[in-house]
């Protein structure tokens, strides 16, 4: 199926590894111009030789932390204008919540609330200008199935999700549509930092295995298409099924 997004520009956060340069790789095989956002220089320059062999697109990188002001600016200032912007930022540690202080909580909000809020801001009224625009969070099944200990990320999420429900709406009638996607336990390297607890999970999944990365990075191609323009303000599950069963 042609998407029918060739030519489109992407910035693409988190994308020197797992889930971000999984939804990379699917939009560049779809002749997306795909800018690569991440904090690590060296992991961004494998991650774009990577992308280069497995799809035959050039991607350009930009080193940034989107938590920041700074980094958002210096990100944008790569891809002025995108059609398609997919946030993403590494999950908080897990943690007792009777050890987390203000702190905790406010480098959690930065990096997975108030990042997210600013690149949308900074960018849906362009897509608005040019009648198309296609915007995902990648953020995660603990918005539907709260995990314990990682309260941190149970509630930073849970408060995009919410944002995300009005601004999507508002932005809806110029072509422009704001998604969630929410990974269950997806063999990246960011579920091998979270050892047993992971472990647990995939053992809860009906398909009975972790997902791969490609699997996610397909569901988010499609919800960035020109065929998916009538899908908008969703929170889309990628889990084998784990939430579906649970809740």
């Amino acid at each position: 199926m042609d998407l029918g997004i060739t030519g489109r520009r992407a910035l693409v956060c988190g994308a020197s590894r797992g889930l971000g340069f999984a939804c990379a790789a699917a939009l560049a095989r779809e002749g997306v111009d795909v800018t690569l956002v991440s904090r690590r220089h060296e992991a961004l320059s494998d991650a774009a030789a990577r992308l280069h062999r497995e799809t035959g697109m050039s991607a350009h990188i930009v080193d940034a932390d989107i938590a920041t002001e700074a980094g958002r600016e210096h990100a944008l200032a790569a891809c002025p204008a995108p059609d398609i912007l997919i946030t993403n930022a590494g999950g908080p540690p897990g943690m007792d919540f009777r050890t987390l202080r203000l702190e905790d909580w406010s480098a959690a909000l930065s990096a997975n609330f108030l990042s997210a809020v600013e690149l949308i801001r900074l960018t849906v009224d362009d897509m608005a200008q040019r009648s198309f625009g296609r915007i995902i969070n990648i953020t995660s099944l603990t918005v539907r199935l709260p995990v314990q200990q990682l309260d941190l990320s149970n509630a930073t999420r849970l408060a995009l999700t919410g944002y995300v429900a009005g601004v999507a709406r508002q932005v809806a009638p110029h072509n422009v549509t704001i998604n969630n996607i929410l990974p269950g336990t997806i063999a990246t390297e960011r579920i091998r930092e979270l050892g047993a607890t992971a472990e647990k999970l995939v053992a809860q999944v009906p398909m009975g295995r972790a997902g791969k990365p490609e699997e996610f990075g397909a569901v988010c191609a499609f919800l960035c298409s020109a065929h998916a323009a009538y899908m908008t303000g969703q929170n889309v599950l990628v889990d084998g099924g784990l939430c579906s069963f649970t809740v």
